[in-house]
């Protein structure tokens, strides 16, 4: 299992933010910020395209406001599978579109 896993259980490895981060990838932070403002409905400009996991200090801009990385971290967790009330309505949300944080999350709560 990865080993960079937000609070959500979604894999930063995988994510083209942090992809496009630590590769310092202009032409990445472009094509992604082109993809998300499609998918999104939005306006999404490649210099937002910053992201080095959501325990970092270099964030993309929703993750500053993510409820869930806000309880996480307000508990001191890493993530949510090692909460005692996971699973519960706020993450939910993200789990529903991403089976695969799901099972991140499952895995961490029952290696505990």
């Amino acid at each position: 299992m990865a080993k960079n896993i937000a609070c959500c259980g979604l894999d930063c490895d995988e994510c083209l933010a942090y992809k496009a981060t630590v590769s310092n990838s202009d032409e990445l932070r472009k094509q992604t910020a082109d993809q998300w403002s499609k998918m999104f409905n939005g306006n999404i400009e490649p210099e937002t395209i910053n992201c080095l996991g959501c325990k970092s200090e270099v964030l993309f801009s929703h993750c500053n406001v993510c409820e869930i990385r806000k309880c996480s971290l307000d508990k001191g967790l890493d993530n949510c599978g090692k909460c005692s009330q996971f699973s519960c309505e706020t993450v939910e949300g993200v789990l529903q579109h991403a089976p695969e944080a799901r099972v991140n999350l499952e895995r961490i709560k029952n290696f505990q």
